[in-house]
C-alpha cells in the first residue's frame, strides 16, 4: 500500500483487525489467521486534491454487510482525507439508478452494481486493469467468475472489479427432508421432483422464486435451463433458447411448480427468506443470509440447528448449474477523481478490510480472489462450506455467450424468468413460452 500516499500507508500500518461472525452478529473484532499474499506493487495513484467520492451499492441482506462496509469506507477517509458518501439502494432499484447515472453523465463516481452492469455501460466506465492485476498478483489470482465478470469480453481489459458473489444453493430443513423419506437432496431431476412431491404431501413444501427477483428469480430460471443442458445463446452470441433442452426444462417446470408453496409467482428476493423463517417453506435456494438470520435471532435458533445446505441439483450438467449474484464495482468516466476512486476499490479488497467484511457476513458475498479461500470464515461453521467456491461456478449471465450489454438487458428485463413463470401459471404452453422468449431475446442479440 506504500504507493497510495504516505499518509494512507501510515493510516493502514497499524490495522490488523480481522473478522469473525459471532453470535448476535455484532461482535466481530477477533484475531484470525493472516491471508496468504504474494509480493505485488500497488500502482501509483496520486490522489487528486480535494477529492470527494460518492458511491452507491445494493442494500444489505445481513446487517454486518453495511456496518463493516461503512467502517472500511471511514478507514479510507481517515487514511487519505478523501470523504466518501455511500448510499445503499434496493436491489430492484440499483439497475435504474445506474442507468440514470450512465445516461446523464452525473451522479455517483462509483457504482457497485450487479455482475453485468459494467458490460452494459462499457463505454461509460474507466478501465480498472491496473488495480485488478495488482490484486490478482497479491492474492493468488482471480476465481473464475471474478475474471469472467471483470474483463471486457474478448480482452484482458478490466472494466469491473468484482467484490464478491452471493450464491443460492439449496437451503433446507433436515427434519422435513428426513420426514419425507430422504437422507439428502437428490442431484438428479427425477429424484429431486420426488423429494419435492413428498415434502408437499407432508405439508412441508419447498418453493423457488418465480417473480422478477434480481437474484432468486433469475437463479431459478438459470438453474432450470442449465441443469437440462440448455443455454440462452451459443459461444458466438447466437440465440439458442429454442432447443429440445429448453423445452425439457419447461416441461419439468410444469411438474415441479405444483409442489411449491403458494405465492412463488410474486416472490421477490426477500420473500423466500421470510417464508422459510415463518416455517411456511422448508426448502428453497438462497444465499447464506437465511442461515445467518436464523442463527443470530434467539427466536429462530432452533430452525438454524435444523438447517442444512446442498448444491443445486445438477441434472445433466457437468458441474453445479449455478452462477452467482455478483457485486461488480465500476468507476464512471464523469468522475473528477479517478485515482481516488481506484484507490478506494483497491483498499476495500485488501485483507485488513476484505477479510473482516467476508467473515462478518458469514461468507454472504463469497470471495473473488483465491487467497481468501484461507479465510477463517470457511472453517468457522461446516454448514456454510457449500458457499466457499461460489465464485468458481462455470456458468454466467447469458451463458454460453459473452457477458455483454445484450445479456445484461435480457436479465434485467427478466425474460427468462417470465418464460418459466408463464408456463407455471398456465398462461402459455412450453412451446409458446419458448417462442415468446426467443422473440424478445432477439431484440438485443443481433
Amino acid at each position: 500500500m506504500n504507493n497510495l500516499t504516505r499518509r494512507m500507508a501510515l493510516g493502514l500500518a497499524g490495522s490488523t483487525i480481522a473478522a469473525a461472525a459471532m453470535q448476535g452478529g455484532e461482535a466481530w473484532a477477533q484475531a484470525a489467521p493472516a491471508i496468504p499474499t504474494s509480493p505485488a506493487t500497488m500502482p501509483r495513484l496520486p490522489i487528486e486534491a480535494n477529492a470527494e467520492l460518492r458511491l452507491i451499492r445494493p442494500s444489505r441482506f445481513v446487517p454486518p454487510d453495511e456496518v463493516i462496509f461503512r467502517e472500511s469506507l471511514a478507514k479510507f477517509t481517515q487514511a487519505t482525507g478523501v470523504k466518501v458518501t455511500a448510499d445503499f439502494v434496493g436491489w430492484e432499484d440499483i439497475g435504474s439508478q445506474t442507468a440514470v447515472t450512465a445516461n446523464t453523465g452525473a451522479g455517483p463516481d462509483i457504482v457497485v452494481g450487479f455482475g453485468q452492469s459494467p458490460h452494459i455501460y462499457a463505454d461509460k466506465v474507466i478501465e480498472l486493469t491496473d488495480i485488478a492485476e495488482y490484486l490478482g498478483t497479491k492474492y493468488g489470482g482471480w476465481m473464475f467468475l471474478g475474471e469472467k465478470y471483470g474483463k471486457k469480453n474478448g480482452t484482458n481489459n478490466w472494466i469491473g472489479l468484482p467484490m464478491g458473489g452471493s450464491t443460492g444453493p439449496i437451503v433446507y430443513r433436515k427434519s422435513a427432508v428426513t420426514e419425507a423419506g430422504f437422507s439428502e437432496v437428490p442431484q438428479d431431476h427425477a429424484g429431486f421432483l420426488n423429494l419435492m412431491k413428498a415434502m408437499k404431501r407432508i405439508n412441508k413444501p419447498g418453493g423457488f422464486a418465480l417473480g422478477n427477483a434480481v437474484g432468486d428469480g433469475n437463479g431459478t430460471a438459470n438453474w432450470l435451463l442449465w441443469s437440462h443442458g440448455g443455454r440462452m445463446v451459443d459461444e458466438e452470441g447466437k440465440v439458442a433458447i429454442n432447443s429440445p433442452e429448453a423445452l425439457a426444462s419447461l416441461n419439468y417446470m410444469k411438474e415441479l411448480y405444483p409442489t411449491f408453496v403458494d405465492g412463488t409467482l410474486s416472490w421477490l428476493d426477500p420473500s423466500n427468506n421470510r417464508a422459510f423463517l415463518a416455517q411456511q417453506v422448508f426448502l428453497t435456494p438462497n444465499g447464506v443470509s437465511l442461515y445467518f438470520a436464523a442463527k443470530n435471532d434467539p427466536a429462530t435458533q432452533a430452525i438454524a440447528l435444523d438447517i442444512e445446505h446442498a448444491p443445486m441439483p445438477r441434472g445433466v450438467a457437468a458441474s453445479t448449474p449455478q452462477s452467482a449474484t455478483i457485486l461488480n464495482a465500476m468507476v464512471f468516466k464523469h468522475t473528477r477523481f479517478p485515482n481516488a476512486a481506484k484507490a478506494l476499490l483497491a483498499f476495500m479488497m485488501e485483507s485488513d478490510q476484505y477479510d473482516r467484511w467476508l467473515t462478518g457476513c458469514l461468507g454472504y458475498w463469497s470471495h473473488p480472489l483465491k487467497a481468501y479461500s484461507s479465510s477463517a470464515v470457511w472453517t468457522s461453521d461446516p454448514k456454510i462450506a457449500v458457499y466457499k467456491e461460489g465464485m468458481n461456478h462455470r456458468f454466467w449471465s447469458g451463458y454460453s455467450g459473452p457477458i455483454s450489454q445484450a445479456a445484461g438487458t435480457v436479465e434485467s428485463e427478466y425474460i427468462m424468468v417470465q418464460m418459466y413463470s408463464s408456463v407455471a401459471s398456465g398462461q402459455a404452453t412450453p412451446q409458446e413460452a419458448i417462442r415468446n422468449a426467443e422473440r424478445r431475446i432477439r431484440r438485443y442479440y443481433r
